[in-house]
């Protein structure tokens, strides 16, 4: 076996155990916001609901009905959303965008996590799907600073 071979074991193992260990993975009952993003090529949907307090994600529900790909963002995403502002999700967001499209570096903290979707650079098709936990947390966000 080659080392490129081991490699893609690897990261295969690395999403499926996020995917398969989501946090945070139940809508919440009583959400300052929700919102609904789905990756219109692949069909995969996230919804998420949060709660705001002082700018601040204070709690965070989501469904994820996605490929691996995006469940394994969405379990980092999960995992590190609360306690989070808009500005460090956006930045969180961009970050991703950039290592996928753009050879842009690993997001930093606590976003470091989504290094094991390196691999899916060469996978345009897969990007939406990887971004919709992110999308979806940022339009549940804009949602919340509207109504108050």
């Amino acid at each position: 076996m080659s080392a490129e071979t081991d490699m893609i074991k690897l990261y295969s193992a690395r999403i499926l155990a996020l995917a398969a260990d989501m946090p945070r993975n139940a809508r919440l009952s009583a959400p300052t916001a929700s919102a609904k993003k789905r990756a219109p090529l692949c069909g995969s949907n996230v919804t998420v609901d949060i709660v705001l307090q002082d700018g601040v994600i204070t709690d965070f529900g989501q469904d994820v009905k996605a490929c691996a790909l995006g469940q394994a963002a969405a379990a980092v995403v999960g995992g590190a959303i609360v306690g989070l502002t808009e500005q460090q999700v956006q930045a969180g967001r961009d970050a991703l965008q950039a290592m996928l499209t753009s050879g842009g570096p690993v997001p930093p903290a606590p976003f470091d996590g989504l290094e094991v979707l390196e691999p899916a650079r060469d996978y345009k098709n897969r990007h939406a799907s990887i971004m919709l936990a992110f999308d979806a947390t940022l339009d549940a966000l804009q949602t919340a600073k509207a109504r108050t």
